[in-house]
């Protein structure tokens, strides 16, 4: 049930208005969550005045994967939260860029166990954004926190 649940959200997030007016698209996604190859077109409507990529569409594409590929693979017993986030443009960014997300399975079982732990914690992912040549455009960072839902609270 859950992972059909997953599937329909994928499929929403590319109907999302602001990603289809952005032209940003979920590519592809592994079957277990792990990973999310997400792709941005060049077209006249998400240029800036220079004629490349707008920098909050480059933002926008890595914003939520990072939260999803954790959300999905953690489970309801956890919340996961993006904490901060940041981008450092590299080059120009034209024609198709593509960002690929990913987290391994045995890194998620990694922060299960250390959020199992200490109740909660905050994680560090970095990525390139490519373009279709395979150059690096841009460099996104992402600061993804993680609580049990369970963990106790301190009073106050």
């Amino acid at each position: 049930m859950q992972n059909k649940k997953y599937r329909s959200l994928i499929r929403k997030v590319n109907l999302f208005p602001p990603y289809l007016g952005m032209g940003v698209r979920v590519r592809s996604h592994a079957d277990d969550f792990t990973r999310f190859e997400v792709e941005l077109r060049l077209r006249w409507y998400n240029r800036n005045l220079f004629g490349t990529h707008f920098g909050g569409s480059l933002y926008s594409m890595s914003d939520p994967f990072y939260v999803f590929i954790l959300m999905m693979n953690l489970g309801r017993n956890y919340i996961v939260w993006d904490k901060s986030a940041g981008i450092e443009f590299l080059k120009p960014a034209k024609g198709t860029i593509t960002g690929v997300f990913e987290i391994s399975p045995e890194r998620i079982g990694e922060i299960q166990r250390e959020v199992d732990e200490l109740g909660k914690k905050t994680y560090h992912f970095e990525l390139d954004l490519h373009d279709a040549e395979g150059v690096a455009v841009a460099r996104v960072s992402k600061e993804v926190y993680v609580r049990a839902k369970n963990a106790t609270r301190p009073a106050g």
